[in-house]
């Protein structure tokens, strides 16, 4: 039984190690780290309930995938909503700029008024 763990908890720690080493060298997205998050808490929770009924191992397994997919659902809405606050954010600056070009040019043709 307690070999079963130690195997259970191996099996995590590899996925773990997975996908850190598949990030390179540039820092997880939002989405990579729901997937890893989901698969690392699906495979604990699984290789818990597996164990209660005799089979970590596959509880590990199918609560990783299962959390995992969970994970990855999460961490892409996620993803999607910083996108689109990013994209919200530029338009923002954009045209705040722009307001500042607009004011500048007032100020100047005023000037150009006053001199006349």
């Amino acid at each position: 039984m307690r070999q079963r763990w130690v195997v259970s908890m191996g099996f995590a720690l590899a996925l773990c190690g997975l996908l850190v080493g598949c990030s390179g060298s540039q820092p997880l997205s939002t989405r990579e780290e729901g997937t890893g998050i989901g698969a690392v808490l699906g495979a604990g929770t699984g290789a818990i309930i597996g164990a209660a009924v005799g089979h970590p191992a596959a509880g590990a397994a199918i609560g990783g995938a299962m959390g995992g997919v969970g994970g990855f659902a999460v961490g892409n809405s996620m993803q999607n909503q910083q996108n689109a606050n990013s994209q919200t954010q530029s338009q923002l600056q954009q045209q705040q700029q722009e307001i500042e070009n607009q004011r500048q040019q007032i100020e100047q043709l005023k000037s150009e008024q006053q001199t006349e």
